[in-house]
């Protein structure tokens, strides 16, 4: 029998457990130091008491930055084998994390086995399994069905769950007021809105969130209360809806908190360049300092097909200011349902925003690697250049396919022996240049 109920709970209690054990020596953190940490809610240590094969990681803005990827069927593309290849993908190039945004047929097989095969934190969206676990039209639904899915996800071993808990009756007036330019664009939250709006009801994750808490509680699953007025377009950013509901969600953190329940705060969405910091410090000091979960930020809407790009920009700059979890973004983000080269591509570009970030932010061991890539550029290795590198496959597909006709060893086809590297290590070495 456990001494504790959660996480956070254990941390209070001055309890180490053997997941802040393997978490501390990750992070090259001292045990008490990330103890402390995790029991004041600046640390979330997802892990599901029934996620029995989980490899935990921490998250909090003065870890590493971790990186989420999104997955799953739709009515469109509902190969489940497909999903389980990007999973495994995944897992193989280093997301910590994997959250099953299914939304179409029986999705509980699907989520059992991540939960029994997969090391990665898992985390779902409950309110996109209502409408299809029960298999009724939204406003038939209760707001105890709601509920109930968040319950069966958690017995089913989900380490966190997005809930729209922010949104109110109040903010369907503020839709109606502020004329956003592109309204709700969480599919959650415009899920809620639209229940609410048809029913006439508060939002069942709000009104009952006690109860919530106590499901959360019992199997130690840790809420990411999702942002479902993020902006999505930069005309929306940072305006009254978005903030209002970031107040709410603080809120909703510090009643988590008192339940000894772990949170994870969501937020935007489309930002400019020129807003990403301030978002991270207002997030900071609303939420106390919960850790912040970012889509992006995109920081601009013209790039459909690049936006694992527009997405790395933003995430940088965010993770830099004080994010902790970055929600990959892929080519195929506002066009279709990513591939597996669009799933590849999006950890690419958040693992580099990461890496970067974490640089700028001093996390210990952070350049490590970047150090040992400077010494095998200077040596000519090209073996060790790949061992280095964040995707090894690509670097390497790269140079094979671009070989120079002569003298593989210390040069590529853009330079040849024009080489800077190769020039200054021959006459610091004292030997004669030859470029012809």
């Amino acid at each position: 029998m456990r001494e504790y109920t959660t996480q956070m709970d254990a941390a209070r209690k001055g309890i180490l457990t053997k997941e802040m054990k393997i978490v501390a020596e990750k992070e090259h953190m001292q045990e008490e130091e990330l103890r402390r940490l995790v029991a004041e809610g600046k640390v979330a240590i997802c892990a599901n008491k029934n996620h029995t094969c989980l490899n935990p990681e921490g998250v909090g803005s003065m870890l590493r930055t971790k990186i989420n990827v999104n997955l799953g069927v739709s009515r469109d593309v509902k190969d489940y084998n497909v999903e389980m290849e990007k999973v495994l993908s995944a897992v193989h190039m280093g997301a910590e994390a994997i959250m099953d945004l299914s939304s179409h047929g029986d999705t509980r097989p699907f989520r059992q086995k991540l939960v029994k095969e997969c090391p990665a934190m898992i985390g779902t969206v409950p309110v996109y399994d209502s409408v299809i676990h029960y298999q009724r039209d939204l406003d038939t639904l209760s707001a105890k069905d709601f509920v109930e899915v968040v319950r069966m996800h958690a017995q089913d071993g989900v380490d966190f769950v997005t809930l729209h808990c922010g949104i109110t009756r109040k903010t369907i007036e503020q839709i109606r007021k502020h004329k956003r330019k592109m309204n709700i664009v969480s599919r959650g939250g415009s899920l809620v809105f639209a229940w609410m709006s048809m029913t006439g009801e508060e939002n069942p994750f709000y009104e009952y969130y006690d109860e919530i808490l106590d499901i959360c509680e019992e199997y130690d699953v840790t809420i990411s209360l999702g942002d479902a007025c993020r902006p999505g377009c930069l005309a929306d950013a940072t305006d009254v809806c978005q903030i209002e509901e970031l107040v709410r969600l603080g809120e909703l953190t510090k009643r988590a908190w008192d339940h000894n329940v772990q949170v994870m705060v969501e937020g935007p969405g489309h930002v400019p360049l020129n807003q990403v910091a301030a978002n991270m410090e207002v997030q900071k000091s609303i939420c106390m300092g919960a850790p912040f979960y970012v889509l992006g930020p995109l920081v601009t809407d013209i790039a459909p097909g690049y936006d694992h790009i527009t997405a790395a920009i933003g995430g940088a700059v965010a993770a830099m200011s004080g994010a902790a979890f970055l929600c990959y973004v892929t080519p195929a983000e506002h066009l279709a349902l990513p591939n597996l080269e669009d799933v590849r591509q999006g950890i690419v570009a958040s693992k580099i925003a990461a890496h970067a970030a974490d640089i700028a932010k001093g996390i210990p061991g952070a350049r490590d690697i970047d150090d040992k890539m400077a010494d095998a550029r200077r040596a000519l290795d090209w073996e060790a250049q790949f061992a280095c590198a964040i995707d090894p496959e690509r670097a390497r597909a790269i140079r094979d396919d671009r070989l120079p006709e002569d003298d593989h060893s210390d040069t590529c086809s853009m330079c040849g022996k024009f080489c800077a590297v190769r020039s200054m290590n021959k006459a610091l070495a004292g030997e004669h240049i030859d470029i012809l």
